[in-house]
């Protein structure tokens, strides 16, 4: 039978993929936009989505056109004589390298600032964490000696997979932390690293029990062995929960967590070099699945936190310093002014048009290894 739900599935995920990148496009041409009329440059177009047009919703007292364009994959802003040579004192080319620089950055910094609000939004409103429900308690651990209740095993799968109910008790904090997911994405059990950290020492374990009463008690944890942890809890759940934080901390918060992104991303651009033949990073079908994963966690904010990591994402891989992205027109831009401009227009625009076919090139292989992946 034919998965219908399967595919309304990925075209609501496709669908949010065109909306981010619409968005995320659009605010960073918007930086180079706001700069460019501050800094006394024509802007003939601002499009949503590319060509071929759709539809001219207006013109401003200043001869931008504002454009609706068929390809919904972005968004562009067509500055006077942005490549090339004019008379023109309002043209691109015309404006101190200084002032160039600073249009072809404004749309990086733009992504860059989009992603702090966004992750210092998420910090103040509603961060989440996971707690643990305790599955097993071990007999004369520590976990024990506290009166620590595990849950009631239900019934145990063929492959060995044992169910739980919900009675059991529930680790809200360690030592007075909570641990948010987004601070370490890769490790969503930063409480029992924690633990760990800590063994042979005593810590204070915040615990809410199966009728919703919470308490703090202290216990000292042991050593682990080959078989058992610090605290003695096994086959643990993690509970999904929310907390919130104050101006000051959520905007910590947000700065670290852009920071973050961003070298992940670098991260990510330095695997992709010296491992080209299987790159570790995803194109657009990979996009597809990760933000099909992401919405199968159920909860609005995790989008929200993906948004804020494909703006940093963007951000980063736009200063790159290679043709046609903004960094390798700040290169081009440099280079010339270092040459007094020797640099040829048909050279300047080859370069980007060789830059523009290997980026699609790369996005292609890219591409094929997520075919694979997803079989």
């Amino acid at each position: 039978m034919f998965d219908f739900i399967g595919l309304g599935n990925g075209l609501i995920n496709v669908l949010l993929l065109l909306v981010f990148l619409v968005v995320l496009v659009v605010i960073h041409e918007l930086g180079h936009f706001i700069v460019a009329r501050r800094s006394g440059v024509r802007v003939h177009e601002f499009g949503i989505g590319f060509p071929p047009r759709a539809k001219v919703i207006g013109t401003d007292s200043k001869g931008t056109q504002y454009t609706l364009n068929w390809l919904p994959i972005g968004g562009f802003v067509k500055l006077e004589a942005e490549e090339g040579e004019s008379v023109e004192p309002d043209a691109f080319v015309n404006k101190p390298l200084r002032t160039r620089l600073a249009i072809l950055l404004a749309g990086v910094l733009m992504n860059i600032l989009l992603a702090f609000v966004v992750f210092s939004f998420i910090a103040a409103v509603s961060d989440p964490v996971a707690d643990i429900r305790i599955g097993q308690v071990d007999p004369g651990s520590p976990a024990a000696s506290i009166g620590l209740v595990g849950s009631k095993l239900l019934s145990v799968d063929p492959d060995g997979t044992k169910n739980y109910d919900e009675s059991g008790d529930v680790i809200v904090a360690i030592d007075g932390q909570r641990f948010p997911v987004f601070d370490h994405i890769d490790d969503a059990a930063q409480a029992l690293t924690y633990l760990r950290a800590h063994a042979g020492q005593q810590v204070t374990l915040t615990v809410r029990n199966a009728a919703g009463e919470v308490r703090d008690v202290a216990v000292t944890l042991r050593q682990p062995g080959p078989d058992q942890g610090a605290l003695g809890i096994r086959d643990l759940r993690f509970v999904p929960d929310t907390i919130t934080h104050d101006p000051l901390t959520a905007v910590t918060l947000g700065a670290r967590r852009t920071i973050d992104a961003a070298t992940i991303v670098l991260r990510g651009l330095g695997q992709l070099v010296t491992n080209i033949g299987n790159p570790p990073v995803s194109g657009p079908v990979g996009m597809v699945d990760i933000i099909g994963q992401v919405r199968s966690i159920g909860q609005p904010i995790w989008l929200l936190w993906l948004f804020g990591v494909l703006s940093a994402n963007l951000a980063v891989v736009n200063v790159l310093p290679f043709p046609p992205l903004d960094g390798g027109r700040v290169a081009v831009a440099i280079i010339q002014k270092a040459t007094n401009n020797r640099i040829s227009i048909a050279a300047e625009r080859l370069a980007y048009l060789t830059g523009f076919v290997l980026l699609m090139a790369l996005l292609v292989w890219i591409t094929f290894f997520d075919i694979q992946r997803l079989g």
